[in-house]
């Protein structure tokens, strides 16, 4: 079956078949007063809950300090906030045509997702290095809570209507009916599930790495599982965003793919400098801190 359809997104869809599976719900969570929050929210919200404790208990488990993991969160929101702002900024630079105060008005534009998580991991490092907390033991530890948390977050964007990808006729396109209120502009249009397509990208990622783990790899615990973590997510994020309804940049990619191609290549080279430079300096440091021992024929008797 087809219908044809007209999007205000800036596209027409003149014989779109009808999505196999289609979201007829209420997105809105009814509280008294006739106050009511998104599902999404919701489950964003217990997902990021739910994160924060494993990788507390884990935390504990591997001999670091459970309370500096609070500071290191609060830590990580300003640059992930800054960081999402400068991303959007870079992509659609039009939103902030008022100029550069309009980066401080929350109600203009929104975040990317890529350089917010690079941002909120500078800060978060720079939080944990003034607590004198290892950094690259408490990156090892959270590569994996992270990964989910995005995961998980791209995954609950399906609650919202949000983040659909372009037009699609194939077998698991998907559309949202009813009154809504979705997210994205024009749900009715079967499209790709690109939020769907992330999140299972970036679990894939997360099982490569605990596969990776239990067979004896990342022992140095040294960060690199984290900064490779990161490069597998937007790896998959680039194949990803080739469905998005932003436009072409270059080739089939908008330009948050080629952003995302441009942190994948900064994390991988980040992976490799601190497999082969820190362990380097680790040695220098034991070498530097060892006791010297004079020579035994002009040691002093006792």
């Amino acid at each position: 079956m087809s219908a044809s359809r007209h999007s205000p997104c800036g596209y027409t869809a003149t014989t779109v078949p009808i999505a196999v599976i289609a979201f007829d719900f209420d997105p809105l969570f009814h509280l008294a007063d006739g106050l009511t929050v998104r599902w999404q929210t919701l489950a964003l919200a217990a997902v990021i809950g739910l994160c924060l404790v494993t990788a507390g208990i884990l935390s504990r488990r591997d001999g670091l300090r459970s309370d500096d993991l609070l500071y290191i969160a609060i830590g990580a929101v300003p640059g992930a906030v800054v960081g999402g702002r400068i991303g959007y900024a870079l992509l659609v630079p039009d939103a902030f045509g008022a100029g550069p105060q309009s980066l401080l008005d929350p109600s203009v534009g929104g975040l990317e997702l890529g350089l917010a998580v690079v941002g909120g991991l500078l800060t978060g490092a720079v939080v944990a290095a003034l607590l004198g907390a290892p950094v690259s033991r408490w990156a090892h530890l959270l590569a994996v809570p992270l990964l989910v948390a995005i995961a998980a977050g791209k995954l609950t964007m399906a609650l919202g209507g949000s983040g659909q990808g372009r037009p699609f006729d194939g077998a698991w396109a998907t559309a949202y009916t009813g009154t809504g209120p979705w997210v994205d502009l024009a749900p009715s249009i079967p499209s790709h599930p690109a939020q769907i397509y992330e999140g299972v990208a970036t679990l894939i990622v997360v099982v490569l790495l605990v596969v990776a783990t239990l067979l004896g790899a990342f022992r140095g615990r040294d960060g690199s599982r984290l900064l490779l973590g990161i490069a597998g997510w937007v790896i998959g994020r680039t194949i990803v965003s080739t469905t998005w309804r932003d436009p072409s940049f270059v080739g089939t990619l908008p330009a948050g793919g080629v952003l995302a191609i441009v942190i994948a290549v900064a994390a991988v080279a980040a992976a490799i400098g601190v497999s082969v430079l820190l362990p380097r300096r680790m040695r220098a440091q034991e070498i530097a801190s060892a006791p010297v021992w004079p020579d035994p024929e002009t040691r002093p008797r006792f």
